[in-house]
């Protein structure tokens, strides 16, 4: 019995001292939740101060930013007053509206800014031309030496040899009419002289002068001469020519590298073979001035077929000087545009003398190359080309009166041959005409001793017997 209570007493012990701990730990959970809650109420009320004196700092802020905006703007109003008063003072002192000092500034700088400009672009033109100067001579004197060509050697006679002396007989005809008839037919000067199995064709006109020869050659070939023969060489005499300027076209176009170019433009670039501009062969001018223009070009890093092709052809209006009025470059250009050039070509041979402005590399390459070739040393005689624009003028002054059929300036210039037309004048109105060429010779022309004027008036009557 003592067991059993003493066993009981234990339980009830435990009991209460476990519920006691439950209680123990309860209020000590109890006490922790309070200091929690008290915590955060001291946390919140900081938090309400805290915001409190935000908010009054902010109504604070904005008081001294409206009291700074206020400030700001009177400093504004001041400094503009000031500046005002300074500037009305400024224009009193100084006599200057503010409008008038500023464009008076404004003037002075740009004054300042174009001398300091031209003095710099007078320092740079300076050096360049400097640069140029040297730089186009290496270029010239290159290219020049690089062109390999002939002296001037043309001359106004052509040597003719005969089979045997007594082939001058028969070119003399019966009383002089073989060798009348033939200067006549060609306006060739025939001249026999001493000279043993040879005769001289004298003439000004290369062209001319060629037709001749091949005349004279070709009647000397066939052993026949009289005036229906001579005439008939003449004519196979004319397209032997013409197939020869061809020719000498087509090679032209071949030395230099182009291979189109219009059929009549080739043909009278080959008719310049036969001409010559003070003493200077036209075709071999235009070959050495396209070869120098091309290695210039070259040079410069310009296209060198272009520049080539104006070069060969800026003499090209020569061909036609003789039938057109006006300046070479001129009628060459009207007829490369007439031909199919292009505005390049066509504006570098209106241009190489200067009378339309070059605009254009091509143009002035041109021009300098005509130049170095024209210019060489033993390239040109000045005499042979005064000459021949002598005799040229010669003819012109006869062939304008009327009823003038065709003008032979012979025998150096010393005999002007004039044929006129039989049913449009007649032997008194021939005598009138030879007065008035001899007088106005006489007035125009320069030259030594004297000069015959013969007009010629001849008529013929032609059958056929069938």
């Amino acid at each position: 019995m003592e067991i059993v209570l003493a066993g009981g007493a234990a339980v009830l012990l435990a009991a209460v001292l476990m519920l006691w701990m439950l209680l123990h730990s309860a209020r000590e959970r109890v006490g922790e939740h309070e200091r929690r809650e008290q915590r955060s109420a001291e946390r919140e009320a900081r938090l309400d101060a805290e915001q409190r004196r935000l908010h009054e700092r902010a109504v604070e802020a904005a008081e001294a930013q409206a009291v700074l905006a206020r400030q700001r703007e009177e400093l504004r109003a001041d400094r503009v007053l000031a500046e005002t008063e300074r500037r009305l003072e400024l224009e009193r002192i100084a006599g200057l509206t503010a409008v008038a000092a500023r464009l008076e500034l404004v003037h002075e700088i740009e004054e300042q800014a174009k001398r300091e400009g031209v003095r710099s672009a007078r320092e740079i033109e300076a050096r360049a031309h400097a640069e140029a100067e040297s730089r186009a001579r290496d270029i010239v004197a290159t290219a020049v030496q690089r062109v390999a060509v002939e002296q001037t050697t043309d001359a106004v006679v052509s040597v003719v040899r005969l089979p045997g002396d007594e082939m001058k007989g028969r070119i003399i005809g019966r009383e002089g009419r073989n060798i009348r008839a033939f200067e006549a037919v060609t306006g060739v000067n025939l001249v026999v002289d001493e000279t043993p199995e040879s005769v001289l064709l004298s003439c000004f006109d290369p062209v001319r002068r060629e037709v001749g020869r091949l005349t004279l050659e070709s009647l000397v070939s066939d052993g026949r001469i009289h005036p229906q023969r001579i005439e008939e060489a003449y004519e196979r005499s004319q397209v032997e020519v013409e197939r020869v300027c061809a020719r000498a076209g087509e090679d032209a176009l071949a030395d230099i590298g182009i291979t189109d170019m219009h059929p009549e433009l080739v043909r009278m670039l080959g008719r310049l073979r036969f001409r010559t501009s003070y003493g200077q062969n036209v075709l071999g001018h235009l070959l050495e001035s396209a070869h120098i223009a091309g290695m210039m070009a070259a040079e410069l890093r310009v296209d060198p077929a272009l520049v080539r092709r104006c070069t060969l052809l800026h003499d090209i209006g020569k061909a036609l000087t003789h039938e057109v009025e006006g300046s070479h470059a001129l009628i060459g250009a009207e007829l490369a545009r007439r031909y199919g050039e292009s505005e390049d070509v066509v504006h570098a041979i209106e241009a190489h003398h200067n009378e339309v402005a070059p605009r254009t590399l091509e143009a002035v390459l041109t021009q300098a190359a005509d130049a170095c070739s024209g210019g060489r040393p033993g390239a040109r005689r000045e005499s042979l080309e005064l000459y021949a624009r002598r005799l040229e003028r010669l003819e012109a002054i006869a062939q304008a009166h009327e009823g003038v059929h065709k003008v032979f300036a012979m025998q150096a210039g010393r005999e002007v041959r004039v044929m006129v037309l039989p049913e449009t004048v007649d032997d008194l109105q021939a005598q009138i005409i030879a007065r008035d060429v001899a007088k106005q010779v006489e007035e125009e022309l320069t030259y030594p001793g004297q000069i015959r004027i013969t007009v010629i008036r001849e008529s013929r009557a032609t059958e056929f017997a069938r």
